[in-house]
């Protein structure tokens, strides 16, 4: 009879165990001001996938059944926007409940937030919550902060898996269990370059997915490389998949489960031309599924409500009875746990900062309508510097190079662009029908306008005249010689860190 291996979990390290067990100690002679059976909270965030590649939400090729039976049974949305498809801005973003350009400056790939700003697992740790992070981190806070979200942080990488999810069952098994927790769940999957192919372990994921089975957008050529290179990208979805169930399977066995919220959600899109970086739905919308048995009233059904990222800092603070500091500028989705068809927010604001090249653009989506203003219309909008690295996006120069592409993938090259676009998201899934200048969509169009105006007027948000600048080869992806220069911070010259309001929701 043939033995399944345990998974490879893995175990913390010698030193994050004894961090756990210090912290137990200092917390059982804690006064803890919680409730009596306080929720505990989970986030399994992932790194670069889109909402439309996972099963519950449409996808029939892609492996999900840890996802899946979890959105059965709890709520999907499926209008939950991202703040940025852009990794640790929006990372940054989701834990302070801020948009961007009012982090500092956060507002750009790989910068430290503000060190004033709160993120939302201190004030849990501070109510008597043990608060951990297992895997990516990818933030950070200005030199001087002394802000502490964490009992524990430990990057969880391990030989033979660095998909930073190796010590998600330690550290949930092993935690103190006198305190409600919260864990920040993170993997690297889906993050190029593919190391769940080679870490891949067939009687844990199943077999790797077949090319010829994948779903190609239709953004990308649809050739043997691209649908090789998806597949990749699928693997790490399901490995994600995975790990998350070995987490579930652990809170069943306990008895936590039911009373535990769970969430589920990505950074930002795939890391695809036509998406990561991109304000498109393939970008911008993350899956989002809410799993909390106790506390969520209609369960296995779809929300269509319009939902932002900075949404979940209110909501998780809410239900555990935390007072939210002043700085939030997200809504409490607690009324869609009750209602699904209830509105929480009329608008949800999205912003493209610097990740790897110069950009500045700003959305706004509503009323089913997605509007864009690109204050760096003669730069085309080609993707991240990975995907650009990427063997799919080889393929789209060779198709372009022989003149080949169609409209969806010649977008990618687009120089200049508009300085406006104009999507109808439900007729137009993909998003390659621009209305913009359309007399029909005159009125819409000008309302959209002016409540993007409004918002950035309020929030503080800027076009400095200096941005910082490329930092990466458009045609290859590699970096470019020299030290990179950073320009002005967007929202800086009017101290957009230090405005609250959130503008109109």
């Amino acid at each position: 009879m043939k033995t399944t291996p345990e998974p490879q979990v893995g175990a913390l390290t010698n030193f994050s165990r004894i961090l756990v067990f210090l912290t137990f100690l200092a917390w059982s002679a804690w006064p803890s001001s919680v409730a009596a059976d306080p929720v505990n909270v989970i986030i399994f965030i992932a790194d670069d996938i889109s909402s439309d590649d996972l099963g519950c939400y449409g996808n029939k090729a892609a492996r999900t059944p840890n996802i899946d039976a979890l959105a059965t049974n709890g709520l999907k949305f499926t209008n939950a926007i991202l703040t940025t498809s852009s990794c640790s801005p929006s990372r940054s973003s989701i834990i302070t409940g801020r948009y961007p350009h009012n982090l500092g400056p956060a507002s750009e790939l790989h910068m430290p937030i503000a060190a004033h700003l709160v993120p939302f697992p201190e004030l849990l740790r501070e109510a008597g919550y043990y608060s951990a992070l297992i895997g990516k981190d990818h933030m950070k806070w200005e030199p001087g902060a002394k802000r502490k979200p964490w009992d524990l942080n430990e990057p969880s990488m391990v030989t033979g898996n660095n998909g930073g999810h190796a010590g998600w069952l330690a550290g949930v098994r092993d935690r103190p269990k006198n305190q409600p927790f919260f864990f920040w769940l993170a993997s690297h999957d889906a993050h190029r370059q593919w190391d769940g192919d080679r870490d891949w372990v067939e009687e844990l994921y199943g077999q790797k997915h077949d090319p010829a089975n994948v779903v190609v957008p239709p953004s990308l050529i649809d050739d043997a490389e691209t649908r090789k290179d998806f597949a990749s990208y699928y693997n790490e979805v399901t490995r994600f998949d995975y790990f998350i169930g070995v987490v579930v399977k652990q809170l069943r066995e306990e008895g936590v489960l039911d009373n535990t919220l769970v969430f589920i959600m990505a950074d930002n899109g795939r890391p695809f031309a036509g998406a990561k970086t991109r304000f498109t739905d393939s970008g911008m919308k993350t899956p989002l599924i809410a799993h909390w048995p106790k506390g969520i009233v209609a369960r296995g059904v779809s929300t269509p409500s319009l939902v932002s990222s900075i949404d979940l800092a209110p909501t998780i603070l809410e239900i555990a009875g935390v007072k939210k500091p002043e700085s939030f500028q997200g809504v409490s989705l607690l009324p869609l746990f009750k209602k699904p068809e209830a509105v929480v927010r009329t608008a949800s604001f999205s912003e493209h900062n610097w990740h790897d090249y110069e950009a500045h653009g700003r959305s706004v989506r509503a009323d089913g309508f997605l509007y864009i203003e690109n204050h760096r219309p003669s730069l085309a909008w080609q993707g991240a510097a990975d995907s650009v690295k990427s063997p799919s996006h080889k393929s789209l120069l060779a198709a372009r190079d022989a003149g080949t592409l169609n409209a969806a993938q010649a977008d990618h090259f687009l120089a200049p662009r508009p300085l406006i676009e104009l999507y109808d998201l439900q007729a137009d899934p993909h998003q390659m029908a621009n209305l913009s200048g359309k007399p029909e969509h005159a009125e819409r169009q000008s309302k959209l306008q002016e409540l993007l105006k409004e918002w950035k007027q309020v929030t503080g948000d800027t076009v400095p005249q200096k941005l910082t600048p490329d930092g990466f080869d458009r045609e290859t992806g590699q970096p470019l010689a020299g030290e990179l220069t950073r320009g002005e911070v967007v929202g800086a010259a009017l101290n957009a860190d230090h405005i609250n309001a959130p503008g109109p929701r």
